[in-house]
């Protein structure tokens, strides 16, 4: 009754108020036109509602935040935002430049006007699609933003809920940097141009993809304009524009470009493809950047230089990238 009282006091006042919501926690409810937005007391000085009760939610997180009393559930101490309800008419913007999580609750959002959901965030952001959730995000025309889902940084979707995207304006799901996806099913059902549009890498772990009904490419990873980075183990500061299939189950039918289109390698691992493999491209000028190598130089023992052709027995001399090894 408590909760109840101070939420309808929150939407008569038009703004937010805090109480029992976890530490650390940004809680959003979206009814019809309206959101009520809770704060947790622990984070209110780092966390500004610019939106008052309008379904179109706009949060700024301070410049300032870098953390605070993190816990096993929540190691680096980052703002997580859960997000309810329902809407046809509204938005969810978050602008950052911390890790954050944001967790899909069961919740409905159309916008006519743009993204669903947009994070003006370039550090790592966590979408944790709830279990035994179903999560729908629709767009409407506006050409002044990327994707229904349009994440600025390192975009990781994982749970085991279920997300539906329809991407009327431009992407389905876009991110200026890597996707990893585990364990959650994604549904693109479908996009204006691509499915799921990404930079840097893009990896599927887990889960089940299935995207449709695109009018440009299914998945389309790029490289961003840093400089250009080599394949990793863990994929740390990658930027090679590669496609990893890695587990899960990946469907993708009636695209009009290329099932699957990346400046790197589509490289598979494991999984389930479900989808035409010879229905894909990649980038043979970015290719062979992203994997050039100097030239491999082959002496014999007594340090004469091998020439292409020159066979000989027993161990050799090889050097490549200033490493000098003995090979048999």
């Amino acid at each position: 009754m408590k909760k109840l009282f101070l939420s309808l006091l929150s939407l008569a006042l038009g703004s937010t108020i805090t109480f029992a919501v976890n530490n650390n926690t940004v809680e959003i409810i979206f009814n019809g036109t309206t959101a009520t937005v809770n704060i947790a007391s622990n984070i209110s000085s780092y966390v500004t509602l610019q939106s008052g009760t309008s379904s179109h939610v706009k949060l700024i997180q301070d410049a300032t935040f870098a953390g605070v009393d993190a816990n096993s559930n929540n190691t680096d101490g980052e703002i997580i935002y859960v997000l309810s309800g329902s809407t046809t008419d509204g938005s969810f913007y978050m602008e950052g430049s911390y890790k954050a999580t944001v967790n899909l609750n069961g919740v409905t959002i159309t916008n006519p006007s743009g993204p669903a959901i947009m994070v003006m965030d370039g550090k790592r952001v966590e979408v944790s699609v709830k279990s035994a959730t179903t999560n729908t995000l629709t767009d409407g025309e506006n050409e002044e933003y990327n994707g229904c889902f349009h994440c600025k940084g390192h975009t990781k979707f994982k749970g085991k809920g279920t997300l539906n995207v329809k991407g009327n304006s431009r992407h389905g799901i876009y991110s200026k940097e890597y996707i990893e996806i585990k364990n959650c099913t994604i549904n693109v059902t479908g996009a204006k141009k691509d499915g799921i549009h990404c930079k840097e890498y893009f990896m599927m772990e887990s889960g089940t993809v299935s995207i449709s009904a695109t009018g440009d490419d299914g998945i389309q990873v790029e490289q961003s304009s840093d400089a250009v980075t080599n394949e990793t183990t863990d994929h740390e500061d990658e930027n090679t524009g590669n496609f990893y299939l890695d587990g899960g189950s990946l469907t993708i039918q009636n695209v009009t470009g290329k099932a699957i289109k990346a400046d790197g390698n589509i490289i598979y691992n494991g999984g389930s493809k479900n989808f035409d493999t010879t229905n894909t491209e990649v980038s043979a000028d970015i290719q062979e950047i992203a994997t050039k190598q100097t030239p491999t130089i082959i002496y014999d023992l007594q340090g004469r230089k091998l020439t292409n052709g020159q066979k000989t027995k027993g161990l050799v001399i090889m050097k490549q990238n200033g490493k000098v090894v003995k090979v048999l």
